[in-house]
């Protein structure tokens, strides 16, 4: 007879401990049939093994991907509920025959949730319902935490495989949980013959550790090895049986009760000297499972010789455990041992399932998710490599989706990261966003006024996209310098365009004077009563600003999300309200960017997290002294690097620590770079781009590179995400809280003292500078001064220049930070002067227009790492420009904020220079004139 079929006659039931699609058919039929197979388990390294190295799932995983907003562990769940469900349909007239005492299918709860009670509750739950089979047994781990979830979820009728059990003493603790669970429930609702358990007790797991423990002690205690797991499987049953066989257990039994059988589980023998069929025969007895791998099924089935095991040699069996202790051994030791590992072991094969599943997620995406490669020099390459495995092994990307404050610096971080669900919420927002879309057809021009997160990424939006048809253009003005606003107004025709004012705070000063300022400007051209319909406010609930705009009547308030951060602000409504007015697709892009989401999911293995993995390069990176992040950007994506440098600099540039970001410096020769340096190319797909073979140069020459792909501007919206998870990684890495800017209020204040200064007096504190010249003034603090003034052989501009320039050092940066009109020609000219001192020198170089770097690079620059030489630009304004209502113009503001920003990078200790250029006062065309001059001595003290 079939030796599996002959367990029958000893109260021991078969399971499967396998699980495949293929399986449930014939085959399964044929074990049912031939070897009285009684129920089956599963785990996640079988789920690994049958969807990552099969086709049977194919079908239904390009069905599910189709629309991509499903993740990785979505995707898995669906594919094994559909496995459970067909095998719990096969298995049930076993279920039936046996009157609910086998025929059972298990799933397990995340094993990410095995030291969590409640998650692990409300798990079990939602699997129970979504299953929908009385057959079903969800696995939960005989945990501390487990325990007590177990005992709720027995209470609840929900039947529970307990897994993990190594202990004597932790199975007594779960079979009280089991008992007592019973009892609350049998209290409310009576019959308890419809729910049932196992406590699965691993086997040969126990002789692998106690026989390397063996091992060490040597002597006497070798002979001892392989007989412990064994040993306390006997002496187990023997607790089983007292139990279950009290006055306790026969009130219950009443009511149905089935007792809770000991399933052997782990029974396949790992050590090789050990008889194949070892964990088997050795433990038969009535009131048992034993769950095997199909290898054991077939070795028993060839030669395995059934017997009443587990009662024989109880006595023995205790010696032997007797003997272990006398060995200086600790049983509790190896078993407290076997369940952390065990533990982690669960949680690594979800990593491999969830990293299988995410694999064919992106195969089957295709290139409706952007692609990245990463070429990394050794040693780097190894660093990343083992950050992104401690990642993995510390379960800290399901820790930054669960708002864990210690990921960073245990502060207050948590309540910044409502842009992790953002997507979902604006999707419920589309009906709103679509009206004003519709009511901005009607106008010529779209105007957004606002500063650093509010206006950085709708400038993407509007240059990535463009003026598209039939739809307004939208112009988003950051900026207090009296000619850049004279510029965009000439650009729109006040009646006829649409202004959205953006202000996540209500209280930042840009925005409510640009208000102030084109409101008084469309009252005056269209009346009191129609300028309120032309204006837009996009703010936080019960601010400064949604104040304001109820005051004045403007046509819509789109509320922000206060746990979400000016810089990581672009999918929410200070994106997508100008989004929806300029015309864009919105549904189109936020599921575009939902894959994304997706992909940098909590479930998804840190190896393949995009959004991690970038993050990572970049913390790392930064530790190991290539803190200087350099974008470059093919055609198309050329504003993406404004955006992305704000991101980076406000988040991670504090306490002397940070990544700098260098945006818009055209690519150079190998030549010119330092060993500081981290590349970062974004392209779109079939756009020819010059920079290519520049590119592949720097990576033969052994410089960090990483290429980021985009099939089409949609897609835009997956690396506002992306860049978003890797800001919060990086910031991790670094050590630092990611979501505050200390250094960028310390500026404000700064500015606030010198208006609130001109407000009483009408003038702003004089300053004296150090050296006055023909068209030109220098100021420094007493400080930079000194070491200026002693460095410098002359008084001379191009000397001062020269003395500044000769204090940058092998891994400095150098920042020229333009407090002028920021237009083609002085943009220009800028990239020149960039381009004179990153040649020379061979360091990293920023360029910043004031005030708008204020929001957005000015927090790394006095935050960050000492490490920057700045050079301010300041210039009289040509033509000043009232703000209405208050004595100061915008040319004081702009002042106030250059002589802020200036005196907060003092106090920072930094190497910094000004330079006012005094000869633009003579007209607004000598600006270009004046910057050309000053070029010149640039070059020439570099010379």
């Amino acid at each position: 007879m079939n030796p599996l079929k002959q367990l029958e006659q000893y109260g021991q039931s078969v399971w499967l401990d396998f699980m495949r699609r293929n399986l449930i058919g014939a085959e399964l039929d044929k074990l049912i049939r031939e070897d009285g197979l009684k129920g089956i388990t599963s785990n996640p390294s079988i789920f690994e093994k049958a969807i990552g190295h099969s086709a049977d799932y194919d079908g239904q995983f390009a069905e599910l991907t189709g629309a991509g907003d499903m993740s990785a562990g979505s995707l898995y769940e669906a594919l094994a509920i559909h496995d459970i469900q067909m095998a719990a349909d096969a298995l049930r007239p076993t279920y039936d025959a046996t009157k609910k005492r086998d025929g059972y299918i298990s799933l397990e709860v995340s094993p990410y949730l095995a030291n969590d009670t409640e998650a692990t509750i409300a798990e079990a739950r939602r699997l129970w319902q979504r299953v929908g089979k009385p057959n079903l047994m969800v696995k939960v781990p005989g945990t501390k935490a487990g325990i007590p979830a177990i005992e709720q979820l027995i209470s609840e009728g929900i039947n529970i495989n307990v897994t993990l059990l190594f202990a004597e003493e932790v199975y007594a603790e779960v079979a009280e949980a089991y008992i007592t669970g019973l009892e609350r429930y049998v209290r409310s609702h009576g019959d308890l013959g419809h729910i049932a358990s196992v406590a699965s007790f691993f086997i040969s797991r126990i002789d692998t550790l106690a026989d390397k423990e063996i091992d060490a002690k040597g002597g006497a205690a070798t002979q001892l090895k392989g007989k412990i797991a064994i040993a306390n499987a006997k002496l187990t049953y023997q607790r089983y049986k007292q139990l279950f066989g009290n006055d306790r257990w026969a009130a219950l039994a009443k009511h149905g009760a089935q007792t809770q059988r000991l399933l052997w589980a782990s029974t396949g023998t790992k050590n090789p000297a050990y008889s194949d069929v070892l964990y088997v025969e050795e433990l038969i007895g009535a009131d048992t499972v034993n769950t095997m791998p199909v290898p054991t099924m077939d070795a028993f089935r060839d030669h395995g010789k059934p017997r009443n095991a587990i009662e024989e040699n109880v006595a023995a069996a205790q010696k032997v455990m007797d003997g272990l202790a006398q060995a200086g051994i600790s049983m509790a030791a190896i078993t407290a041992k076997l369940v952390e590992d065990g533990v982690q072991l669960f949680a690594d094969a979800f990593d491999q399932l969830l990293g299988a599943v995410e694999g064919k997620r992106v195969k089957a995406l295709g290139g409706r998710l952007n692609g990245m490669t990463v070429s990394l020099p050794d040693p780097l390459k190894q660093q990343v490599e083992a950050e992104i495995e401690a990642w993995r092994h510390g379960g800290k990307i399901r820790r930054l989706w669960a708002k864990d404050s210690t990921l960073w610096t245990g502060a207050d971080e948590n309540k910044w990261l409502g842009w992790l669900g953002i997507v979902e919420a604006q999707q419920k927002e589309l009906p709103a966003l679509q009206k004003l879309s519709e009511e901005a057809k009607r106008y010529g021009s779209v105007l957004l006024l606002g500063m650093g997160g509010s206006s950085l990424g709708p400038e993407v939006l509007g240059e990535t996209f463009g003026h598209l048809p039939n739809r307004p253009a939208l112009h988003v003005l950051d900026s207090t310098d009296p000619t850049q606003i004279r510029a965009f107004q000439a650009k729109i025709d006040l009646a006829d365009t649409l202004f959205i004012v953006s202000s996540k705070s209500g209280g930042t000063l840009e925005p409510n004077i640009l208000k102030q300022y084109f409101f008084d400007q469309v009252e005056k051209k269209i009346g009191k009563e129609e300028a309120g319909k032309r204006f837009v406010a996009v703010t936080d609930p019960g601010s400064k600003m949604q104040q304001v705009a109820e005051r004045d009547h403007f046509s819509h308030i789109f509320m922000g999300e206060p746990t979400i951060g000016g810089r990581y602000s672009v999918l929410s409504a200070f994106g997508t309200v100008p989004a929806a007015a300029m015309g864009l697709d919105l549904d189109k892009l936020l599921k575009t960017t939902q894959i994304m989401e997706r992909a940098c999911g909590p479930d998804v293995p840190p190896a393949l997290n995009p959004g991690l993995q970038l993050g990572v390069v970049l913390g790392v990176a930064a530790n190991h002294g290539r803190d200087k992040v350099t974008i470059l950007t093919g055609p198309g994506l050329e504003d993406f690097g404004a955006w992305a440098e704000q991101l980076l600099a406000e988040s991670t540039g504090k306490v002397g620590k940070g990544l700098i970001p260098v945006d818009a410096e055209p690519i150079g020769d190998p030549a010119v770079y330092g060993k500081d340096r981290v590349f970062v190319y974004l392209s779109l797909a079939g756009k020819t781009d010059p920079q290519a073979t520049a590119l592949a140069d720097l990576e033969r020459s052994g410089q960090p590179v990483v290429r980021i792909t985009l099939a089409d501007t949609y897609q835009i919206g997956q690396e506002f995400f992306r860049w978003e998870i890797a800001t919060a990684v990086a910031g991790s890495v670094l050590g630092i809280h990611t979501f505050n800017q200390p250094d960028v209020e310390e500026s404000k204040i700064a500015t606030r003292k010198l208006t609130e200064a001109y407000e009483e007096s009408g003038k702003l504190p004089p300053e004296t500078p150090i050296l006055e010249g023909d068209g030109f003034r220098l100021y420094a603090d007493a400080r930079n001064t000194e070491a200026l003034a002693s460095a410098a052989k002359g008084k001379t501009l191009e000397a001062y220049l020269k003395a500044h320039f000769d204090r940058i050092q092998p891994g400095d940066y150098a920042g020229l930070l333009a407090y002028v009109q920021r237009s083609e020609p002085t943009i220009e000219l800028m990239r020149q002067a960039r381009l004179a001192i990153r040649n020379n020198r061979k360091v990293a170089t920023c360029v910043g227009f004031g005030p708008r770097f204020l929001h957005s690079t000015g927090q790394a620059y006095k935050g960050g790492p000492n490490s920057g030489v700045f050079l301010q630009i300041t210039c009289d304004d040509p033509e000043d420009l009232a703000v209405p209502g208050q004595k100061y113009t915008f040319g004081i503001v702009k002042a106030a904020q250059a002589r802020g920003d200036f005196d907060v990078l003092a106090a920072r200790g930094r190497r910094a220079l000004r330079v006012h250029l005094t000869g633009s006062s003579l007209g607004g065309s000598n600006l270009v004139g004046d910057l050309e001059k000053l070029l010149a001595a640039i070059r020439s003290s570099l010379a």
